[in-house]
């Protein structure tokens, strides 16, 4: 069965629509329980790795290597979940973390500002349209800042996605009813294949997050089908580097090979 990860923007009606297809198809719906995972597992307080995930890009200046440690312990917390597969994750850039996965239904929902509009201008905000809109704009941006900052990408663009829904002639219902359909296609249905790789991606996940606090500067990813470690250093600090990740994980038991890769410095 497939993973869904739905992208949205601030009152598009996401959420809802997420809520509704796991009510309909029976998945597990998760959002901030990827937030509250990372921070249980990584002793962070919440409201602290909330601000670095979705504030603003400059309050990560603010931490010491603020991006490299929230979004490595945030991608493990996710791709913890998105393992189980019938799943449906809702919330910002989810399908970055998914490369390559084909059993990973990439989805953006969008609305018009004037439905946006409607839903801000809640009567407990008590927004003038100028106001309101303002504020629509401000997120966005920020947003859109957000996901260039981290990944160099802009959640916008729609060839990041397999499927793009636009609330407005058509409703929740509608866009549940078309991805409930879609989720049983075969080409989304999981693999041997798929599920080695998601696996794969979350065992370097693990070892990003286990080695972001000591040695920020190393970079983890999946090559070939290979988990790939690779950072600048001396000798002594590709010993740890070697040791840090020998603690996470045994290949030979996961069945998957790592690399490690050493620079010296100039």
């Amino acid at each position: 069965m497939p993973i869904i990860t739905i992208s949205r923007g601030s009152y598009s009606h996401g959420k809802e629509v997420a809520e509704k297809l796991c009510a309909r198809l029976g998945y597990e719906c998760v959002s901030r329980e990827v937030i509250l995972k990372a921070s249980e597992h990584f002793n962070i307080p919440e409201l602290k790795l909330v601000r670095a995930l979705y504030d603003a890009p400059s309050i990560l200046d603010r931490f010491v290597h603020g991006k490299e440690r929230y979004v490595a312990y945030f991608r493990e917390a996710l791709l913890h979940y998105l393992l189980k597969d019938n799943v449906v994750y809702h919330g910002l850039a989810g399908h970055f973390f998914v490369p390559g996965i084909s059993h990973a239904l990439k989805v953006r929902i969008i609305a018009d500002v004037e439905e946006r509009l409607r839903v801000e201008k809640d009567p407990l905000h008590a927004l003038s349209d100028e106001e309101a809109l303002r504020a629509l704009e401000r997120d966005d941006e920020e947003r859109r800042g957000w996901s260039r900052r981290l990944y160099g990408i802009d959640t916008s663009d729609p060839a990041l996605y397999d499927m793009v829904l636009h609330i407005k002639r058509m409703s929740t219902d509608d866009a549940v009813e078309i991805l409930a359909q879609t989720a049983r296609q075969p080409r989304f249905q999981a693999t041997p294949e798929s599920t080695r790789a998601i696996k794969t991606l979350f065992l370097a996940a693990q070892v990003e997050a286990s080695l972001v606090e000591t040695i920020p500067a190393a970079k983890v990813s999946v090559e070939n089908g290979e988990i790939v470690v690779s950072t600048m250093g001396y000798l002594a600090d590709g010993k740890q580097l070697i040791a840090k990740v020998e603690e996470v994980i045994d290949d030979e038991k996961a069945g998957v090979h790592v690399k490690v890769r050493l620079s010296n410095r100039d």
